[in-house]
């Protein structure tokens, strides 16, 4: 049996030459994916790490702390319009607009956690529901900030002398952004942390009398899932060229929470797999139009009532039968 005798063992991310070998030849694989894809593959990537990085901070909030948001998109919307603005308005370069914006949507984020000190369950839903939907409206008629309907058009930007408006370079970027924030997520919750995260989600009650903060926590678990939300949007305007209100809908905070649910909530690999098989499906079922929408529904009915675990749980499940066979 493989105990742990240290906390740093805990703490340990990848362990044994087989894992390294696993994790070092699947970065390999999505590194040289641009080499051998289609330009179209390279979108579709590009885009599951986007979403990738929102899931991921939302089940740092979500599925670690127990908090619900409903407005997440407008963490998003924050991160990309002030990215945006930074580099349109004040011609900054791409690593500045996009720390400050990523700061911006976090500081948004802790400032939205606030009430959530005296906020559970469907109350702290509706209060961020309502802050999604005031975002998006403030995008919609502050048309000398955001343009409006008009959009918000990005420059050319390059990075380390290579265009971003190349799609394999932007790629690149995306994935390098995506692995440091999925490799921080997973530190974060080994760490005291994360630990704390999960003592409020599970006891609210029972948590300070462990010495947590809730006020400190509950706040810093909104600000990382905003500045998580902020870097996506920042690189999602670079994806998309754009950016209009239209991008930023209730449907698409609805969209970033059944990811999570989808992936699997309290797993930060979960995010990824929901994030995943989300982007994947409209562009598989591209054909089906407004049908699209009973798709994602029945698929997270689907999930729910076979494992509500997600499918990281029934990864998890599948890994362990292996383990045992033939017993």
């Amino acid at each position: 049996m493989d105990l742990r005798t240290s906390y740093a063992q805990d703490l340990r991310l990848v362990s044994g030459t087989a894992g390294w070998a696993a994790l070092v030849a699947f970065l390999g694989f999505l590194a040289a994916l641009p080499l051998f894809a289609p330009r179209y593959v390279v979108y579709v990537a590009t885009l599951v790490g986007v979403h990738g990085i929102v899931a991921v901070g939302l089940n740092l909030l979500m599925g670690y702390t127990g908090q619900v948001s409903l407005g997440h998109a407008g963490f998003v919307a924050i991160g990309a319009y002030a990215h945006g603005l930074f580099l349109t308005r004040l011609g900054w370069g791409f690593g500045p607009a996009l720390v400050i914006a990523a700061g911006i949507s976090g500081f948004a984020g802790a400032l939205v956690g606030l009430p959530a000190l005296r906020l559970t369950g469907p109350y702290l839903a509706v209060a961020t529901l309502g802050f999604g939907l005031a975002i998006h409206q403030v995008l919609v008629n502050w048309e000398s900030l955001s343009g409006g309907r008009s959009g918000l058009f990005f420059p050319e930007v390059s990075v380390l002398g290579r265009s971003l408006q190349d799609e394999r370079v932007l790629y690149w970027l995306v994935l390098l952004v995506a692995v440091l924030l999925v490799l921080g997520a997973y530190r974060l919750v080994r760490s005291y942390i994360g630990r704390a995260f999960v003592a409020i989600r599970d006891s609210e009650l029972s948590a300070p009398t462990v010495g947590i903060h809730l006020t400190a926590y509950k706040t810093l678990a909104f600000g990382l899932s905003a500045l998580y939300a902020g870097v996506a949007g920042a690189l999602l305007g670079h994806v998309m060229g754009f950016l209009e209100p239209q991008l930023f809908t209730l449907f698409d905070s609805i969209y970033f929470l059944a990811m999570v649910v989808v992936g699997g909530l309290g797993s930060v690999s979960g995010g990824l797999l929901g994030a995943a098989l989300l982007t994947l499906l409209p562009q598989a079922l591209s054909g089906l139009g407004e049908a699209l929408n009973v798709v994602y529904g029945l698929a997270l009915l689907l999930v729910l009532r076979f494992d509500p675990g997600g499918l990281y749980a029934r990864w998890l499940r599948i890994r362990r039968y292996g383990k045992s066979w033939p017993l």
